[in-house]
């Protein structure tokens, strides 16, 4: 017999159940995986509050959508791979079948083999971050010197990547947070400047830090009022990629800011581009490459036991002294 943690109700992390459940048979394009680890993402928090840019199609339903494993069955029709081996999921429309769970049905499309060298937490940490930083920052925001990337939130597992990312491409990096205390994190993670906001003059910022050039691209996970505090301090042609709601609220993009100054709003998000095969193959490689040599490293916070789940989010959605991924190790 197997666990799994459901919700059955749009009420948070609190109402989820540890409940027990029986293995599946995958159909014939999916696997079955024996999950090893699984991590918590910021996303989930607001699906369990139906606050996401998706709903389940009903409850009670699974949660998380990034997972380490092993492969324990598959389908008739699955190619290449092999029971015993080890495979994380990558990010995707899971809908109610997440991975809170001891074991996971998922295609074949969705899985990609575990970075080599890496422990199953390790690898269930990698792929939601890197790969939703990588496409902004290297494919459409072009990271390169003479380039002004800022990312708002930078201790979200999301912007640290970003900033990782960016500084690999040799980009000026600026981030923001609102504590002090965060202030040589950022640095230290390859912010370039860092912008403590405390409501001040974050535009004025922006353009004194660049020189009054202005930022060729945000990597924004706050929008709603704060993109609009900072807009005007964007380059002309410059790219607003929206990829989070932390401030609780899909509100228009700065539209006079984007007329005046022939800005791009690009709403983001890394499920369409784990769609497209193409592009989901440059970003592996990219990050398998990139975690081979030593460019990308992953950065576990806290391993919670399987047990641990509602504990670990409210972890994660307290006050922290610390940043990195949240894992659940579920010793299955």
């Amino acid at each position: 017999m197997s666990r799994e943690w459901v919700i059955n109700a749009y009420e948070g992390y609190n109402a989820l159940q540890l409940q027990s459940c029986e293995p599946q048979t995958p159909n014939a394009n999916e696997i079955r995986l024996r999950i090893e680890a699984f991590a918590l993402n910021w996303g989930d928090n607001d699906l369990m509050l139906d606050r996401y840019s998706f709903s389940f199609s009903e409850l009670p339903a699974r949660i998380g959508m990034e997972a380490c494993g092993i492969v324990e069955a598959v389908g008739a029709d699955v190619q290449n791979i092999d029971i015993g081996d080890r495979y994380c999921t990558l990010p995707y429309f899971y809908d109610r079948q997440g991975a809170s769970a001891d074991t996971l049905i998922i295609d074949q499309a969705y899985v990609t083999k575990a970075p080599a060298n890496l422990s199953a937490v390790e690898a269930a940490s990698v792929w939601m971050q890197f790969l939703t930083a990588y496409f902004p920052i290297v494919e459409f925001a072009k990271a390169a010197p003479g380039r002004n990337i800022f990312v708002p939130a930078g201790t979200s597992t999301a912007g640290a990547a970003a900033l990782q990312i960016g500084a690999m491409h040799g980009a000026t990096l600026i981030s923001s947070t609102r504590s002090e205390a965060n202030k040589q994190l950022l640095l230290d993670n390859g912010a370039n400047h860092v912008f403590v906001d405390d409501g001040g003059d974050i535009e004025k910022f922006l353009r004194d830090v660049t020189n009054g050039a202005g930022v060729d691209a945000s990597f924004d996970p706050v929008g709603g009022p704060f993109m609009e505090r900072y807009a005007n301090a964007m380059a002309k042609n410059g790219t607003l990629f929206l990829y989070g709601c932390l401030s609780g609220t899909y509100s228009n993009p700065p539209f006079l800011a984007m007329i005046q100054n022939s800005l791009w709003f690009h709403a983001y998000s890394l499920f369409n581009y784990v769609q497209d095969l193409e592009a989901c193959e440059r970003g592996k490689k990219f990050v398998y490459n990139s975690l081979a040599d030593g460019s990308l490293r992953p950065h576990i916070d806290r391993v919670f036991p399987m047990e641990g789940y509602v504990d670990a989010w409210r972890y994660l959605t307290g006050k922290r002294e610390s940043y990195g991924k949240v894992v659940i190790e579920t010793g299955a």
